[in-house]
């Protein structure tokens, strides 16, 4: 079937889940995620794949292991997209994201040093100017409060070189476009203006080359 945006059930069963995050509430509620959560969620990723990969629905169970919050489950819906992007609905509205989320050690490295350097430094400026200009933040979800070492606290970019990884992110609050195809729209938009970031991040950084090099 054909990606109709999600409807108004979809928030409401998050609202209850949030409300009573318990194994009761989700058994006696599981057809309505599966059917005006999930259900709307696969049919979505269906349509980005030719473009933008095959997609991936996370698990709805929170690993609360070494979490003292002991809730089941998780009050959002999440997938990411082979082809680089994450997408996630909750009760609050809906979110995407792209770039490289807590890169490793070795990527950090070449990530500072293309930020340092004359020419793909200020490059990665202007794309971030670009792609703000269109409404989408972005920042690191986390950052050094000083220089990181062999580098100047005055440098021209000192902002950046402080970021440990390069995330764009836009959401928007629930409103009656969930429940249109204006949701796809959205993706489609975002995925396409933050893929020059993407670009820079896959030609200057690329993957890790250390399978222990993680923070």
């Amino acid at each position: 079937m054909a990606f109709k945006g999600w409807p108004a059930e979809a928030i409401e069963f998050f609202e209850g889940l949030e409300a009573d995050n318990s194994k009761a509430y989700w058994t006696a509620h599981k057809h309505e995620y599966e059917q005006c959560v999930q259900a709307p969620m696969v049919e979505l990723l269906a349509e980005l794949a030719p473009e933008f990969g095959d997609g991936r629905i996370f698990r709805p169970y929170r690993d609360v292991r070494f979490s003292r919050d002991k809730s089941p489950y998780k009050t959002n819906i999440a997938a990411s997209l082979a082809g680089g992007g994450y997408l996630s609905l909750s009760s609050s509205g809906f979110g995407v994201g792209s770039g490289m989320y807590m890169m490793a050690l070795d990527q950090i490295e070449r990530y500072r040093k293309a930020v340092a350097d004359d020419t793909a430094g200020p490059e990665l400026e202007g794309i971030i100017a670009t792609v703000e200009k269109r409404g989408i933040s972005v920042s690191s979800h986390e950052s050094l409060k000083t220089a990181p070492k062999g580098y100047p606290k005055d440098h021209p970019r000192i902002g950046l070189l402080r970021y440990k990884d390069l995330v764009c992110w836009q959401d928007w609050p629930v409103g009656a476009w969930l429940g249109t195809s204006k949701a796809k729209k959205n993706v489609v938009d975002f995925l396409r203006a933050s893929q020059p970031i993407n670009q820079w991040l896959a030609t200057h950084v690329g993957g890790s080359e250390d399978p222990h090099g993680h923070r």
